[in-house]
């Protein structure tokens, strides 16, 4: 067990050590990092002056912060001063960050200075030099031991005499050097939002301020998780930070002030945070993980979406095109203008769905993959169109479903593939499956072109088999040749398409309510019975415009009069002991010391539905979580939640399925998409 868990109390012995260490023997050995008093340029009576600190670490030894983090001690200065002379507030540099053995220290490693204003006195002669002392005490450390440090150090500072006169030069060109790593204090208060799960903040920071690796340390203790992954977004000027809370905080405040590290060069800027409004959404940058290079990230995609066409969620909108690739047969260049047609209609989904995502959140919204599933019209959309298809493929009605039409122009074989592209893009995007995870996760931290051509191999890649049928005519001719088969295969293909039927009506009843359901089947009872009324007439040879006319404005009357969805129900139906997730219950659960599973599913996630059967919700899982203690949350995605969503974009999903494990002390481990209830059994008995 690492000892993340224990980090106020091995904090608390570090200071403990430290004090009763201090000591004259303590103080007799050699310091491992040098210090020295430095006086600023004179000041007139009454004025102000700066004094320097200088800190200079032995290779390998480094000093802290004024808030040390997990581990350490702050300098502690006592002062001893000339009578109506004062020291202000110590101001230091911008800090790094060490991680030792899972403990975050805010340290420095090189040579640093902490300034100090100071004030001369009033009464002070014009000439004079005032003598100043200060006891300093402070802790060195290396990555394996820490030792407490003291020095009496002593300067004097001159009082100037009011006339023209040059500075020491290399003076004031040390203390310009030492005043430009200071963090440059805003003009403007940050807002921020406390909870017992996190720390959210806005700081006003202009768009155009470039951000290398941004870090934010909080001054006040006991405050926030020092190691935990700090998420952060930009929304016009105004830099969004999330930081989980301390699993043992111990305050609650109004308001708070910190250090924004920029980059690695050590630029930063100083605020205080005060209680207010924080918005949510914005662009993610800075402290997302580490992504791969763009061309392994467009081969995941690519592969991502070569094996959705294997998964349910597509094979029935697949079953549309199967007639067609029979009949491509028949023409070379036909099959080809069919296959390009079709894999346009995929591309040019993905690409708008991706557009519409990054939009969205770049306006704020809190959305990610399959966001359009989220909304029960849509879903009720999917639905009447997966029921009419079904009913056109038992011949209630004629109509060219996409792509499937027997007879016809080229022009409209064309038009229909490329409409039965859209309609797969569609409906594979609750599919989430290997290598797709990853990529999408990265298209929604990449800027907008990067994460477009993401979009754009994803549809490529659900287009391949096709493409590949269309274009290699050794594949083509595998196909059987067009006949009488061809009527009662298209018979066939209604069973999937009314099982993805069946399927989505269960999602509008598990998104809407009994009565959101019951009005959705009315609607599509209106609908087929003017199909079928088209139908008729198609038989006896009579146009069809007018019941098709009335199919089409039943189904629009018929949902716009849905009433609003129920409410997710708040009751969980599980096998285990699952409670819902929430930031709070998150950081509940952590502190308990208790190993924590957090999943997040959604009722349109065919993935997710089968780790819940066959991994999940299984008597073996509970009776390995019952003995260890687990504790779990599940995060239902089926409806639109804003902390579901950071939760994701925090860990670099772009969707579900998600599982996280957090062992006591730990941080988060991300599990694999694919569950068996061997795995949970071991992360629980470990």
């Amino acid at each position: 067990m690492e000892l993340r868990c224990y980090r106020p109390f091995v904090a608390l012995l570090c200071q403990v050590l430290a004090l009763i260490l201090w000591s004259p023997l303590a103080a007799a050995a050699p310091n491992h990092i040098a210090a020295e008093l430095v006086a600023g340029p004179a000041a007139a009576p009454g004025g102000q002056t700066t004094i320097a600190i200088r800190m200079d670490p032995e290779k390998g030894w480094h000093g802290y912060w004024v808030n040390p983090g997990d581990a350490g001690l702050g300098m502690q200065l006592d002062w001893t001063l000339p009578e109506g002379a004062k020291a202000g507030e110590p101001r230091y540099p911008v800090p790094q960050t060490l991680l030792v053995q899972g403990l975050m220290n805010h340290v420095y490693e090189s040579e640093y200075a902490i300034l100090v204003p100071f004030t001369v006195p009033a009464g002070a002669a014009p000439g004079s030099r005032l003598p100043v002392q200060v006891r300093a005490q402070w802790l060195a450390c290396t990555d394996q031991i820490c030792v407490p440090e003291r020095a009496e150090l002593a300067t004097e500072v001159s009082v100037s005499t009011g006339r023209a006169a040059e500075q020491d030069a290399k003076v004031s060109r040390q203390f310009d050097n030492w005043t430009r790593r200071l963090p440059a204090p805003l003009d403007r208060a940050a807002a921020m939002v406390l909870t017992d799960a996190n720390l959210r903040l806005a700081i006003p920071l202009p768009a155009a301020v470039p951000l290398g690796a941004p870090h934010v340390f909080i001054r006040e203790d006991k405050v926030v998780d020092y190691a935990a992954s700090q998420v952060f977004a930009r929304q016009g000027d105004v830099l969004l930070v999330t930081i989980p809370r301390a699993h043992f905080a111990a305050r609650d405040a109004d308001a708070l002030s910190g250090v924004l590290k920029l980059d690695e060069a050590g630029n930063g800027i100083a605020f205080t945070a005060r209680s207010g409004q924080v918005p949510s959404g914005g662009n993610p940058i800075g402290g997302a993980p580490r992504l791969p290079a763009l061309p392994w990230l467009l081969l995941a995609a690519l592969a991502g979406g070569l094996l959705l066409n294997v998964m349910p969620c597509v094979f029935p909108i697949l079953s549309l095109k199967a007639l067609s690739l029979a009949r491509a047969g028949e023409s070379q260049a036909h099959a080809r203008i069919e296959g390009l047609a079709y894999t346009a209609g995929v591309v040019v989904a993905c690409l708008a769905l991706g557009a519409m995502l990054l939009v969205l959140r770049a306006g704020g919204e809190q959305v990610g993959w399959a966001f359009q599933l989220q909304e029960p019209l849509v879903v009720v959309a999917l639905f009447l169109l997966a029921a009419v298809i079904t009913a056109n493929l038992l011949g209630l009605f004629e109509f060219a479903v996409p792509g499937f039409a027997a007879t016809g122009s080229s022009r409209s074989y064309t038009q229909g593939a490329f409409a039965t592209g859209l309609l797969a893009a569609f409906v594979a995007t609750p599919c989430t499956g290997p290598f797709m995870a990853s990529a999408m996760g990265a298209a929604l931290l990449l800027p907008m072109v990067p994460a477009l051509a993401l979009f754009a191999a994803l549809g490529l890649g659900i287009a391949l088999p096709f493409l590949a049928v269309a274009f290699v005519p050794a594949l083509r001719m595998r196909l059987p040749r067009p006949g009488a088969w061809m009527a009662r295969f298209r018979r066939w293909m209604a069973l999937p398409m009314g099982l993805t039927a069946l399927a989505l009506a269960w999602l509008v009843w598990k998104v809407g309510g009994q009565t959101f359901v019951a009005l959705a089947l009315l609607t599509l009872a209106m609908v087929l019975a003017a199909l079928g009324w088209a139908g008729r007439k198609q038989r006896r040879a009579k146009a069809a415009r007018v019941p098709a006319l009335a199919a089409a404005l039943a189904a629009l009357v018929g949902t716009a009069l849905l009433p609003r969805p129920a409410p997710p129900a708040a009751h969980i139906e599980s096998v285990l002991d699952t409670r819902s997730f929430s930031e709070k219950a998150l950081a509940k659960a952590r502190r308990s010391g208790n190993p924590v599973f957090v999943y997040m599913t959604a009722d349109w996630c065919l993935t997710c539905k089968v780790n819940e059967e066959v991994a999940i919700e299984r008597g073996e899982t509970k009776a390995a979580f019952e003995k260890a203690g687990v504790i779990v949350l599940r995060g239902d995605w089926t409806r639109r939640d804003p902390e579901i969503t950071r939760y994701l974009t925090a860990h670099g999903a772009a969707g579900v399925p998600l599982y996280v494990w957090y062992a006591p002390g730990r941080g988060a481990e991300l599990l694999p998409q694919v569950l068996s209830s061997a795995l949970l059994a071991q992360k629980a008995g470990r």
